[in-house]
């Protein structure tokens, strides 16, 4: 089981929007005020599922799941790479809760809860990662990859939670628009390399909802996922 460390309210705050190398004093004291909160209510859970990869014409086959992942970045992505991870993470339904039942007397604190969780949910994949890759003889992996980036449909999402089980296993579920349930989860595959990957474009420069997100912080934290 993942313990939260202290969560990065440098990490929350370019969740705000926030670009300078520190937040201003109003949203530096929603910060301090909400972290050990946040912290003390998230209950962190993942699973994951190691598995083959096969390189066929029509997709990238994973060994155990149906439906074929499709679309040229997720070929490039696992190139060279036999073996791949899936993963699950989530801070629970705590999470959201926390968010509408602060939203009820502080709007401003509820985003700045919001933005916290955010920065849980990387800090519990970047956790799990090692953990996992601890068991993992392979010297070298990808970063994660998760549907929506790139032209690797949304609409695989229930088909990775499937993989993994994750409705049973940590109560992480889909909806009919592909939205992850709780809201504060991460979907994702880490290919397995025996020689270090060629650089590839990551994090928001690939990602599908670039345009309406806003935030740079994948592409600034996504250099750390290469190993």
């Amino acid at each position: 089981m993942i313990e939260l460390e202290p969560i990065s309210k440098a990490e929350a705050a370019r969740y705000m929007g926030v670009r300078a190398e520190t937040p201003d004093p109003a949203t530096a004291a929603l910060l301090d005020k909400y972290e050990p909160l946040v912290r003390d209510t998230l209950r962190p859970a993942y699973v994951y599922r190691e598995t083959a990869v096969a390189f066929l014409p029509e997709g990238v086959k994973l060994e155990g799941m149906a439906e074929m992942l499709t679309g040229e970045d997720i070929r490039r992505h696992l190139e060279g790479c036999p073996r791949c991870v899936v993963l699950a993470a989530t801070v629970s339904t705590a999470a959201d809760r926390l968010i509408r039942q602060t939203a009820v007397t502080d709007t401003a604190g509820a985003f700045a809860v919001d933005c916290l969780c955010s920065a849980a949910v990387e800090q519990v994949c970047r956790k799990a990662e090692e953990e996992i890759f601890a068991d993992i003889q392979e010297k070298f992996r990808t970063w994660r990859f998760s549907p929506g980036y790139g032209d690797l449909p949304l609409e695989l999402q229930g088909a990775f939670l499937s993989f993994v089980n994750a409705q049973r296993r940590i109560g992480l579920t889909v909806s009919e628009s592909c939205m992850l349930n709780p809201t504060k989860s991460v979907t994702a595959l880490i290919g397995i390399c025996g020689a270090e990957p060629a650089h590839r474009e990551s994090g928001c420069a690939v990602c599908s909802l670039r345009d309406r997100c806003g935030h740079d912080i994948c592409s600034r934290s996504s250099k750390d996922r290469v190993r």
